[in-house]
């Protein structure tokens, strides 16, 4: 498959539609990379001709792929993935990629000149080469658990304190929030570990969809982030924890809040007059 990487502006979506239809369009939707959580591309929108299986499916554990292109000999293109790039808060996925019998492993996974690149230890990989790809699950599948663990959390605190969240990042050993308000308690902060592992020992079904941007803008709290705003795109993809949280977002998340399990707090701390610093791990 040829890579393209097509950055089009002035009301990009459109100009597809008009170019090629409707039809064209949704056997594309696959193929379109929108980073969701990093919300400064508000003119512009970047076209991917690398399939994100883990968008649709992220419980896909392998798959087979085609080398696109390959960049100073272990940094590699393929025309479908299931390792997840950095972004968004969320880290990338490791692994490996096996071409015959050489296995070459799956270090880092970024987001490139419009592209996913997936960094290899070793060099041998060819532009052509028939691949087939094996992530490590036991790391995804952690990532994911924190990941909705997170939506959950920071939904209950910035509804029950009309907090807004002013950064987050994953790790696979913990969660870290930054909040924006005054009144910082832990036990405050006890109270709403404490909610968030009563639903999580409920079968809440999670989910994700797309939508228009028109109608996600209309969903209360869609936005947690402060000072931002959805990207200047007519689709946004929306994870949902049923009846309790709706967010724009790009990431991989288990099925039900059951399986996150529970969190433990780790630790709390001011970084300022209205910005607390919160740490939470997968018990």
């Amino acid at each position: 498959m040829m890579n393209v990487c097509l950055k089009l502006k002035f009301s990009p979506f459109l100009l597809l539609r008009g170019l090629f239809g409707n039809k064209f369009l949704g056997k594309m939707s696959k193929y379109i990379h929108l980073n969701l959580n990093r919300l400064d591309i508000l003119s512009e929108v970047v076209f991917l001709l690398t399939k994100m299986l883990f968008l649709d499916d992220s419980y896909l554990k392998e798959c087979d792929a085609v080398v696109v292109s390959v960049k100073d000999q272990k940094y590699v293109v393929l025309d479908q993935t299931i390792f997840y790039p950095k972004g968004g808060g969320q880290p990338w996925d490791t692994g490996k990629i096996v071409k015959d019998n050489e296995t070459y492993s799956v270090v880092y996974v970024g987001k490139f000149s419009g592209e996913i690149s997936h960094e290899v230890d070793r060099e041998g990989l060819k532009e052509g080469d028939r691949v087939h790809c094996v992530l490590d699950w036991a790391r995804r599948y952690k990532l994911m658990r924190s990941h909705t663990a997170a939506h959950l959390f920071a939904s209950l605190l910035c509804v029950g304190t009309g907090a807004l969240v002013t950064g987050n990042q994953l790790e696979e050993d913990y969660v870290r929030f930054d909040f924006n308000f005054e009144n910082f308690d832990r036990e405050i902060l006890d109270q709403y570990v404490a909610k968030a592992n009563e639903l999580f020992s409920r079968d809440i079904h999670v989910k994700w969809y797309e939508l228009p941007k028109e109608e996600t803008m209309k969903i209360p709290g869609i936005v947690k982030m402060a000072e931002a705003l959805p990207p200047d795109i007519p689709v946004l993809r929306i994870v949902e924890i049923e009846g309790v949280d709706r967010q724009a977002d790009g990431g991989t998340h288990v099925h039900s809040l059951r399986e996150v399990g529970r969190i433990e707090l780790i630790k709390a701390e001011s970084k300022g007059k209205n910005n607390k610093r919160v740490y939470f791990k997968i018990a």
